[in-house]
């Protein structure tokens, strides 16, 4: 095990099987995100956050596409099982509390993107050596720079007036979150041979 990517190939490149594992998680993920997004939008904006929710769809679907054309894909016959179990995972669930429909909605799709947006550090995979030039080494930089500014949107909604009275219910699907984001991370690392250190 490493806490790395690689070892890479003799031009600097990540293997082709491990980007495929990596692209294949991050797709699943922020196409979610993108498709949540997408449902979510209104056909015409009545209020100024709504704004924000059309930047939040284009920069997910940006992510996904990005990854798609940038991985050195390659035949993975163990992906089926495993990308069964990350779409289950990224569903609405429950939040306990919370009667409203449109404000379960809304908090079930921020603290999903929250937390794929702080759990997940593809950039913090990479060895020093990593070829720069490698257009999936760019793409996982790319991620990790939009991750920042997303991240500030979810925490500026989650820490919102609106949601005051509903903190505890929120603080608790957040944690819910993060941890099965965690826990799915770790497992796709984990069979490509990259331990990552919390």
């Amino acid at each position: 095990m490493s806490a790395f990517l690689g070892p890479l190939e003799a031009d600097g490149r990540v293997p082709p099987r491990q980007q495929t594992r990596v692209a294949a998680f991050l797709v699943s993920a922020h196409g979610a995100l993108a498709r949540q997004f997408g449902l979510a939008l209104p056909a015409k904006f009545d209020a100024a956050w709504q704004t924000e929710l059309n930047a939040q769809f284009y920069r997910e679907s940006e992510i996904v596409s990005l990854l798609m054309r940038a991985t050195a894909w390659a035949p993975d016959l163990g992906l089926g099982p495993m990308a069964a179990s990350w779409e289950m995972a990224w569903l609405p669930a429950p939040i306990e509390g919370i009667a409203d429909h449109a404000r379960a909605q809304a908090i079930h799709l921020a603290t999903l993107a929250h937390a794929v947006h702080a759990g997940i550090r593809p950039a913090a995979l990479l060895p020093t050596e990593a070829g720069a030039n490698d257009p999936f080494v760019f793409a996982l930089r790319r991620i990790e720079f939009e991750s920042s500014r997303l991240l500030q949107a979810q925490i500026l909604f989650l820490k919102g007036p609106d949601l005051v009275p509903f903190r505890d219910a929120v603080s608790a699907a957040l944690e819910r979150r993060h941890g099965e984001v965690r826990r799915l991370w770790r497992e796709v690392l984990a069979s490509i041979h990259v331990v990552v250190r919390e």
